[in-house]
């Protein structure tokens, strides 16, 4: 679990620190501020040992580890580490986390650097439990072989499409392990997609109704972004308590607003059996489902961060909230106003008339 990030000289960042709750994180701001980057910044310092493929602390196996899964997670410019050196900045770019056992973690470099420097390496052994990055896209249409081409080939999709496609396929975890609000959560979604997806290995996917069973890519897209949730709590990816942070860059998309409210539903009940959730997002409605459903009284914890910029400087930073209303920056909000706004003008116009 992540206490802090921070985050200096790093991709379009002068200097951001996010200080994230135990619970639900939601992360908001115009398109450029950063959002998904943030959250692979996260999701990347947060990796395992396992995940980063390296089987020993030392410097020279760790630090070409951590530079190659920083390069597949961002796919910089030429695929070199410099180019995610903030442009014109003179210090080093660093990703620093702080961790809830008060473990801290840093990764350094420079715009000429071949390999990243890391303070604290010894508290990587520590990060077992591993994060979970849940990108935008769905991934059941086209995971069947992506796993082989994306190794050979060297794919243009960033690393976070790999990690999910191997996440999803493996073998789901023995009934007697699965925890209740994971099974609750996984009939939940099965409830409302009408069905099952079947996992059948390879990157094969189908889906299975009462009374047919159906490629998974004729199945609507808000649906296989649901399954994707359900399948990773059948292989115990996602397990409250267990596993680390999930991230999940927009949920929302394509997905039907009437969706949003089972599966703000799902995440609140997640984060309260102890699984931290860190969300960017663009969405109105899905966004107003947390405010209208945390319950203090359950212990919900949700924290809201705005990333914005400065209108002179230009440079981004970033605010935090317990409070939606009480931010000041708040892209989704202004939207909603400027709507609504426009609304009642057109209204008054036509009264006019």
């Amino acid at each position: 679990m992540i206490n802090k990030l921070t985050l200096e000289n790093f991709t379009l960042f002068d200097n951001v620190e996010a200080d994230f709750c135990p619970g639900i994180n939601v992360i908001i701001g115009e398109n450029g501020t950063g959002k998904t980057q943030l959250l692979k910044a996260g999701y990347s310092i947060s990796s395992t040992m396992e995940q980063l493929n390296a089987t020993s602390l030392e410097e020279d196996i760790v630090r070409p580890k951590i530079t190659e899964r920083l390069i597949s997670l961002f796919k910089p410019l030429d695929e070199k580490l410099g180019k995610l050196h903030k442009n014109g900045a003179h210090s080093n770019s660093k990703l620093s986390a702080k961790f809830a056992d008060d473990a801290e973690i840093t990764y350094s470099f420079f715009n000429n650097s071949q390999n990243v420097a890391v303070k604290g390496i010894e508290n990587t052994r520590n990060v077992d439990a591993a994060p979970v990055f849940i990108p935008t896209k769905e991934v059941l249409s086209f995971m069947k072989g992506f796993t082989s081409l994306y190794q050979r080939f060297g794919l243009s999709f960033d690393q976070t499409y790999q990690d999910i496609c191997i996440s999803l396929d493996l073998p789901e975890i023995k009934k007697s392990q699965l925890q209740e609000k994971s099974s609750w959560a996984i009939s939940e979604i099965n409830t409302v997609v009408g069905g099952q997806f079947i996992f059948y290995g390879g990157g094969k996917v189908t889906f299975k109704s009462e009374n047919n069973e159906y490629s998974a890519n004729v199945v609507a897209e808000g649906f296989r972004k649901a399954g994707m949730l359900a399948r990773l709590l059948e292989t115990g990816v996602i397990q409250p308590g267990v596993s680390g942070t999930l991230f999940w860059d927009e949920p929302e998309s394509n997905l039907n607003p009437k969706l949003m409210e089972m599966l703000v539903k799902i995440l609140l009940e997640l984060s309260r059996n102890g699984l931290q959730i860190v969300i960017a997002t663009h969405d109105y409605v899905f966004l107003k489902w947390f405010d209208l459903l945390a319950d203090k009284t359950k212990g919900d914890q949700i924290r809201f961060h705005a990333l914005y910029r400065d209108k002179e400087s230009k440079k981004v930073h970033i605010e935090h909230s317990e409070n939606f209303k009480a931010l000041t920056a708040n892209a989704i909000s202004d939207t909603y106003t400027d709507l609504t706004k426009a609304q009642v003008k057109l209204q008054m116009g036509d009264l006019g008339q």
